[in-house]
C-alpha cells in the first residue's frame, strides 16, 4: 500500500484511473483540485487537498508522505507548463519516489502540435535526470484510445469520446492518400487504467518509456474492421499530403472534436489543422507505440481493437 497524489484528477482519463486505483482497495489516493474540496469522499482511502500550483511551499506540505505521483493536468491550459513543473519540483524536494507527467497519448509528436507541453515536460524531466537520477518517472504512453471509436456512444464509465477522422458511425473516414500501411496502436482505456493500477504495485523500476500496446493495426485494417462490425463499406475520402501540409484540409467533411484542450469556439476552427495533425502523424509514426509495459506485465490480458469495437457496436444501426 502506497500514498498516491493525482493531479488534474476531474479529467475523464484520470477518473477511469482512479477508479481502478480505487478499486484494488490498496492504496491511499489523494486528489488535488484547484476548486474548493469537499470535506470527505465517499470512496474507500480517497481524501482532498485544494491547490493553485503556485505555491512550491503549499505543493511540498501536500506531497508529503507521497510516494507516486501521478499527473493528468491539461497542457493546453498550463502555459509554460508551469503547474506541472512546480509538481514535480515539490516531488523531487518531498521524496517522491515515482512520477508519471500528464502524457497518457502517444510516442512522438511529429506534426502534433497540440501536444508541445507534453514535449516540453518531458525535455524538463529529462535535463533533471541528466547528471544523476532525482526522480524515478514513467511516460504512459497507449497511443489512440480504440474507445474513440465507439463514438458518439460511450464505452467507459467516464472517457467521453468525441468525432474523429474515422467515423463508424456514419461509416465514413477521411485518410491519407497512399496510407492504407500506416500502423497505429489502439488501446482501451480501461487497459490503460489497469495497467497504471499494476504499476505503481510493480516491484522493478518504471520505465521512461512506457509503452502500453493494445492492438497495433494499419489504417487499411482498421478500416476493414469498422466495414465487418458496422456491416456496410465505408465511404472513404483520400487526401493529399502537399495539401495537409499547406493547411488545407479538402474534403466533404471534417470531425467535430469536443477535448477540454480545445475551447469549444475555437474547435471548429482548428478542424483542418487537427485532421492534417493527424493524418500527417500517422504517416510519421506518432501513432505508434513500443510495448513497455506489456513485457514487465506479462500476465496482462488486453482487449483487442475488433473483440472491443464488435461489442460496442452489437445491435446498433
Amino acid at each position: 500500500m502506497v500514498k498516491i497524489a493525482i493531479a488534474g484528477g476531474s479529467g475523464n482519463v484520470a477518473l477511469e484511473v482512479i477508479d481502478a486505483l480505487v478499486a484494488t482497495e490498496k492504496h491511499e489516493i489523494l486528489l488535488l483540485s484547484r476548486k474548493d474540496v469537499p470535506d470527505q469522499d465517499g470512496r474507500r482511502g480517497v481524501t482532498w487537498a485544494k491547490t493553485s500550483y503556485q505555491d512550491p511551499k503549499e505543493l511540498r506540505g501536500i506531497l508529503g508522505g507521497v510516494h507516486t505521483v501521478l499527473s493528468f493536468i491539461v497542457t493546453q491550459s498550463d502555459p509554460g507548463n508551469i503547474s506541472q513543473k512546480n509538481l514535480i519540483d515539490a516531488a523531487i524536494q518531498t521524496g517522491v519516489k515515482r512520477f508519471a507527467p500528464s502524457e497518457w497519448a502517444t510516442s512522438n509528436f511529429e506534426h502534433l502540435p497540440w501536444y508541445t507541453g507534453k514535449a516540453e515536460v518531458r525535455e524538463y524531466l529529462r535535463e533533471l535526470n541528466q547528471s544523476k537520477k532525482v526522480l524515478e518517472y514513467s511516460l504512459f504512453l497507449p497511443g489512440l484510445f480504440t474507445n474513440y471509436f465507439t463514438y458518439p456512444y460511450e464505452s467507459a464509465k467516464h472517457f467521453h469520446p468525441f468525432e474523429t477522422h474515422i467515423d463508424f458511425n456514419k461509416r465514413r473516414a477521411l485518410t491519407l492518400d497512399g496510407g492504407d500501411d500506416d500502423r497505429i496502436t489502439l488501446t482501451t482505456v480501461q487497459d490503460l487504467s489497469n495497467i497504471v493500477a499494476r504499476a505503481v504495485e510493480y516491484k522493478g523500476e518504471w520505465p521512461v518509456v512506457g509503452g502500453i500496446r493494445g492492438t497495433e493495426i494499419s489504417i487499411g485494417q482498421l478500416l476493414a474492421l469498422g466495414e465487418r462490425v458496422r456491416g456496410e463499406p465505408f465511404h472513404i475520402e483520400k487526401l493529399k499530403a502537399k495539401d495537409l501540409e499547406a493547411g488545407v484540409a479538402k474534403c466533404s467533411w471534417l470531425p467535430t472534436v469536443d477535448h477540454p484542450g480545445i475551447p469549444h469556439e475555437q474547435a471548429e476552427a482548428l478542424a483542418p489543422m487537427l485532421v492534417a495533425g493527424m493524418l500527417l502523424g500517422t504517416s510519421a509514426g506518432a501513432l505508434r507505440v513500443t510495448d513497455e509495459w506489456n513485457r514487465l506485465l506479462p500476465d496482462y490480458q488486453f482487449t483487442q481493437a475488433e473483440e472491443f469495437l464488435a461489442e460496442a457496436w452489437h445491435g446498433k444501426i
